[in-house]
């Protein structure tokens, strides 16, 4: 055993730079006994420790040369190959960088090394200040003021936002001033500020923008079960829901029918539709678009598979299917009609609505305020058959 201990010793070969070396070169102490047993335990336990710390020393650097390999795996799928750090980031870089020494140069690749030793230099030194070659001298506040309220409330970009200075009558300003008052602020030239998004679309439209979509029940019939089709108009604003009658048969010519049935309920009212907005199915004819053309309703045709962008017609029909058509068995046509006709008129008169503040969308004003309500003058209202139930004052 004696041999193969010694031949362990011979072979190893430590690095005194190592923390563990210190470990070990403690431990290894030579003893000031002179005891044989001493010397005995020294040749045992010397190999051991020089075996565990060299062991260590490898782990450790299988460690790092295998982080040093998946550091460059995501380097190569950065666009542009350049990584621009963050001053926090920098600062972590720096605390962790600083006491490797030279050994930092074969591991940073975020950085060139000679970068890494400016921005020690920079944060024992302070960042140099670049002097304005021009020698000119910042705006004063209210400008540069101006400048970011035209910017936020308009979305203009550099030269439309110069103009509108102008007409105010403030010349001396450049497109380059504006430039760099709007980059400073870390807001994006003018497309990327103007460039419109659904929610927009939306708030601009939402009094006379209308979404409609189909849904489908199985019902039961003397010919077993049938699919229905409904048709179901949402008013963006106040959350409305007007709703067809079913079929069995979508046709072109029945969804004409429908149109004409909800143009003619709303084109009177002082926000009467103006876009009506659905998906690409295929039920949505030609003819469905030159009926709406014919009272000055223009479609607007949603984009490929985008459900969300219907969402809020997709959720008034899951309202509609969960409180109240999977509570029955529906037999046919006539009962589907009675019971859609039912909830719509509790949907819209007496269902709250989160996005009405919490009243019905349906309303002719807004109920008065009081601070208590004694049980008689409270009314109970149900609506479909007693499935759902709405509170009410009494008549006075």
């Amino acid at each position: 055993m004696s041999a193969d201990l010694d031949r362990v010793n011979c072979n190893v070969t430590l690095n005194p730079s190592f923390p563990q070396i210190a470990v070990y070169n403690e431990c290894v102490t030579p003893s000031q006994t002179t005891d044989q047993d001493d010397t005995e335990m020294e040749k045992i336990v010397h190999p051991l420790l020089a075996m565990i710390a060299s062991a260590t020393d490898r782990e450790l650097a299988k460690y790092v040369e295998f982080l040093k390999e998946e550091n460059r795996i995501l380097r190569a799928r950065v666009p542009g190959k350049q990584v621009h750090t963050k001053p926090h980031e920098r600062e972590r870089l720096l605390k962790l960088g600083r006491s490797l020494g030279r050994a930092v140069e074969e591991l940073i690749t975020i950085v060139s090394p000679s970068t890494f030793y400016r921005w020690l230099r920079e944060q024992k030194e302070g960042p140099k200040r670049k002097k304005n070659s021009k020698g000119g001298q910042r705006k004063p506040k209210e400008i540069r003021e101006l400048v970011l309220q035209i910017a936020t409330l308009t979305g203009f970009g550099y030269t439309r936002i110069l103009g509108e200075l102008r007409k105010l009558g403030i010349r001396k300003i450049s497109r380059q001033t504006v430039r760099n008052i709007l980059k400073e602020e870390g807001i994006e030239p003018g497309p990327d500020r103007t460039s419109d998004c659904w929610e927009n679309f939306i708030a601009r439209h939402a009094k006379t923008l209308w979404a409609v979509d189909f849904f489908s029940v199985r019902t039961v019939t003397s010919r077993g079960f049938q699919e229905m089709y409904v048709l179901v108009w949402l008013c963006m604003t106040s959350r409305e829901i007007i709703v067809s009658e079913s079929t069995q048969h979508p046709n072109s010519a029945w969804v004409v029918q429908q149109s004409e049935s909800f143009l003619e309920q709303t084109l009177n009212r002082d926000d009467k539709p103006a876009i009506v907005m659905h998906d690409r199915d295929t039920k949505f004819t030609k003819e469905f678009v030159s009926k709406l053309k014919q009272h000055g309703v223009r479609n607007n045709v949603l984009p490929k598979a985008a459900p969300n962008l219907n969402g809020r017609c997709e959720r008034a029909i899951f309202t509609l299917k969960e409180e109240c058509l999977r509570k029955f068995i529906i037999f046919g046509k006539q009962h589907l009609d009675y019971l859609l006709s039912e909830f719509a008129d509790y949907y819209n008169t007496a269902r709250s609505s989160m996005v009405r503040d919490h009243l019905p969308p349906v309303r002719s004003a807004d109920p008065e305020e009081v601070a208590t309500l004694t049980l008689d003058q409270v009314e109970t209202r149900t609506y479909v058959g007693g499935l759902v139930t709405a509170f009410a004052r009494r008549a006075a």
